[in-house]
Formats: C-alpha cells, sequence, structure tokens
C-alpha cells in the first residue's frame, strides 16, 4: 500500500477506535444518568432510543419520534441530547404490542450503526482507491 493510502487507512481505524471510545462513554454515561430507584420501575418499564446522526437536534423530528412511540404507549421522560431520547411506559401497554406496526422496543432511529460503519469503510477504501490512482499517474504508471 502506498504511504497516502497507509495514512487514510490508520486514520480509518482511528476513526473507528475513537468511535468505540465514545460509545463506550456514552453508555456509561446513560447509567449515571438513569439511576432509579424501587419504586420508579414498578410498573413502568424505561429505554433510551439513539440515533447516530444528531437527528433530535431537529424539533419535528423529535416530534416524529415521540409520536411513533406515542402509539405503543411510550411517553418521553428527557431528552440527554441531540443523540439520545428516553422514555417510559406503564408495562400493561405491552398488551397492545402485537397491534403496532412499529417494533415498541426499537432503540435505534435512523441510519443504524452497522449502515453507518458500512458507509464509513467504503468512503475510507474509495479514498484509498484514488489515492493510489492519482499516485500511480504522478509516477507515470
Amino acid at each position: 500500500m502506498s504511504g497516502a493510502g497507509a495514512g487514510i487507512a490508520i486514520s480509518g481505524a482511528a476513526t473507528a477506535i475513537a468511535a468505540a471510545a465514545a460509545r463506550k462513554r456514552m453508555l456509561e454515561e446513560e447509567e449515571k444518568m438513569t439511576g432509579y430507584k424501587a419504586d420508579d420501575l414498578n410498573g413502568w418499564e424505561f429505554k433510551i432510543i439513539r440515533a447516530n446522526t444528531r437527528k433530535f437536534k431537529n424539533p419535528l423530528v423529535l416530534r416524529q419520534v415521540c409520536e411513533e412511540e406515542a402509539r405503543a404507549g411510550w411517553e418521553m421522560v428527557e431528552k440527554f441530547d441531540d443523540y439520545r431520547v428516553r422514555f417510559k411506559r406503564r408495562t400493561d401497554k405491552r398488551a397492545n404490542d402485537q397491534f403496532l406496526n412499529i417494533d415498541p422496543y426499537r432503540t435505534q432511529f435512523g441510519i443504524t450503526e452497522g449502515s453507518m460503519a458500512a458507509i464509513i469503510i467504503g468512503a475510507i477504501l474509495v479514498a484509498v482507491g484514488i489515492a493510489v490512482v492519482v499516485i500511480l499517474m504522478v509516477r507515470g504508471h
């Protein structure tokens, strides 16, 4: 691999490592932010919906996800940031889950982590390919 191609690959690996570390920090933060007492859990269930992009910055998107979740009985508790929103619902609302057209336990909104990773890897491969072509053209091959 050429020097430029290797640099791009290393940069991509560093990006992936940084993303994994950020996700770990985010999950640890959520653990601290969502401490519940036994009474809080009695008859309630909670979930956090995450987006891999800043989807919840847009008030229309936030309203859309809240309306979709409300069909399953979920109520927004709080918006952590532009990437995460916490919901709760009474456990008796589970009885209607079979009639829903969405997964009442979804925790992902928008592009999935797998799709995001595929896009990043694809972009890195394209960048490496372009760098190799440019280097070969400059060298006159």
